[in-house]
């Protein structure tokens, strides 16, 4: 399974710094968020091309490290239509160049569920979903032309809120080109922190063989709410999230979250022990 972090865990920072920092430490590969990692190209909606594409990639690739998976974290369902436009249009760019950049993930989460609460306090939720599902329709007619995958993201606040949600969101759109970025600390509902097996258990059986990139982090009750940290300094049940994980999709990548600069080898070390 190959053990990788957000690229710009070590900064914003010119390309070359930004490859030699992330050299050396452990990780196969990153989840590249262009516009918060690398400082001297502008990488927003119109500047990219297949040779800024190719350089990037390449410059990861000579520090020894793939771009697993790009993240355009955009927010789909804007109530602006003009602004969702642009954020729609921005994913589309980054699918047309995945492959240029030597990934074939698109990385995205799907907005807060209470978006449109203010607009309509009793149909909000089906007002978010509507505008997601019109959203993702559109992306994945993109992802099919170019071949390449939208890795879309549950978290229990956001639209795709539950397990259940993301079945229904992949059976309504039939696309073999959608997959799951699952990351389980944020989708964990407060009310399953007790009972994590029967919540990971569902969780793959739910949408396991289509998780594209798993993340990974920690949690600690905190006055009554969930916090996330980073692996290993808290209670989320790891190992048996990663034999779960290796049995369902082996060899997945493993993005690590909630890490600094300072914590990429320690967690780095930690997560391949429990890998062995």
């Amino acid at each position: 399974m190959g053990i990788g972090t957000l690229a710009h865990t070590v900064g914003h920072l010119p390309l070359k710094q930004l490859t030699e920092k992330l050299s050396r430490r452990g990780i196969d590969f990153v989840q590249l968020a262009l516009s918060k990692a690398i400082s001297d190209f502008d990488t927003s909606l119109g500047r990219l091309s297949p040779a800024l594409a190719n350089h990037i990639g390449e410059q990861f690739h000579r520090a020894g490290i793939r771009i697993g998976v790009l993240g355009c974290y955009i927010n789909p369902i804007h109530p602006d239509p003009q602004k969702r436009r642009h954020e729609i249009n921005r994913f589309k760019e980054h699918l047309r160049f995945a492959r240029d950049f030597g990934t074939s993930i698109v990385a995205t989460e799907t907005a807060d569920l209470t978006t449109y609460l203010a607009q309509d306090s009793e149909r909000y939720e089906a007002i978010g979903w509507e505008t997601l599902k019109q959203t993702v329709e559109e992306l994945a007619e993109e992802a099919e032309r170019w071949g390449v995958f939208i890795g879309l993201e549950p978290v229990f606040t956001h639209t795709l809120s539950s397990c259940d949600k993301m079945v229904r969101l992949l059976g309504e759109i039939p696309s073999s080109n959608l997959g799951v970025v699952f990351d389980p600390v944020n989708l964990l509902p407060p009310t399953s922190v007790e009972s994590q097996e029967v919540f990971l258990s569902q969780a793959f059986e739910a949408f396991g063989d289509r998780i594209l990139l798993a993340h990974l982090k920690d949690i600690v009750v905190q006055n009554g709410k969930l916090e996330a940290v980073r692996s290993g300094k808290g209670i989320f049940q790891t190992k048996s999230f990663l034999d779960k994980l290796h049995r369902v999709k082996p060899g997945i990548d493993i993005s690590l979250e909630q890490l600094t600069d300072d914590t990429i080898d320690e967690t780095v070390q930690y997560v391949r022990s429990l890998l062995n």
